[in-house]
């Protein structure tokens, strides 16, 4: 559960000159929560709107909380009802694995029509679907931003480890998605920015049985994770709209 916030001092939104009415999807989350939680306590955050498979419980007068499948078009169209505008929009939700169901592949003998298709439905399907239907809400004139979590293992260029097709592929296929979106936004919506983000390792249920290679201080706390990516939300430009950019602000390649 989201634990309530308890500052209420501006934090992260230097860049944008009017308030935000953010929406941030994978609300429940690990690094969805804590993004909810941080952009509670920012005194330039006007509402926030937190989606997930089962809403957290957390009151506050500034967020509104849906149950939103994001394989599931209709459900992401009743979420919006009611919705006149949003100039934050964060897509926090992802699939690696799902216990003995499904996990991510080692060898090309793994592969699985079915596991493949679920891969693309949460991790490419699914964002998609919520641009189509939350850009259109995005000001005519002024700064807003459609993110994305992506994945360095997204990279085609960056493979030389191989496995984890499915997770590997939706997420590079993600990413293709974002930037073909930054192309038709940036003829819509001039100071807008549609852009992928990689948490880098974050300790999740998602990362938990993977964690045992991960570098010493490369874990990182969901909370850290969501400051640093509002960090790098914050100090993006419009030139740079439709390339993934990880935790630390350096792009990673396509």
């Amino acid at each position: 559960m989201i634990q309530h916030p308890t500052a209420h001092e501006p934090l992260y939104f230097s860049a944008f000159t009017v308030p935000i009415h953010a929406l941030v999807v994978g609300a429940s989350g690990g690094i969805g929560g804590a993004l909810v939680k941080a952009l509670l306590a920012d005194a330039k955050v006007a509402s926030v709107r937190g989606w997930s498979r089962n809403p957290s419980a957390l009151e506050h007068a500034k967020l509104t909380g849906a149950a939103v499948d994001i394989t599931d078009e209709r459900s992401i169209i009743t979420a919006l009802e009611g919705c006149t505008a949003l100039n934050l929009v964060i897509v926090a939700t992802g699939l690696l694995h799902d216990g003995a169901r499904h996990q991510p592949e080692k060898s090309w003998r793994a592969l699985d029509a079915a596991t493949l298709a679920r891969n693309f439905a949460v991790n490419t399907i699914g964002p998609a679907l919520i641009a189509k239907h939350t850009l259109p809400l995005f000001p005519r004139d002024g700064r807003a931003v459609f993110a994305a979590l992506s994945a360095r293992v997204g990279s085609i260029s960056d493979n030389r480890l191989g496995g984890w097709y499915g997770y590997r592929a939706s997420k590079s296929a993600l990413n293709q998605i974002l930037r073909t979106l930054s192309v038709e936004l940036a003829t819509k919506r001039r100071d807008a920015l549609c852009v992928g983000l990689h948490p880098g390792t974050v300790d999740t249920g998602l990362s938990k049985p993977f964690q045992g290679n991960v570098a010493d201080g490369k874990l990182f706390t969901a909370d850290l994770a969501a400051r640093q990516l509002l960090q790098v939300i914050d100090g993006l430009t419009p030139s740079e709209t439709g390339r993934v950019f990880a935790w630390d602000g350096q792009e990673i390649p396509a």
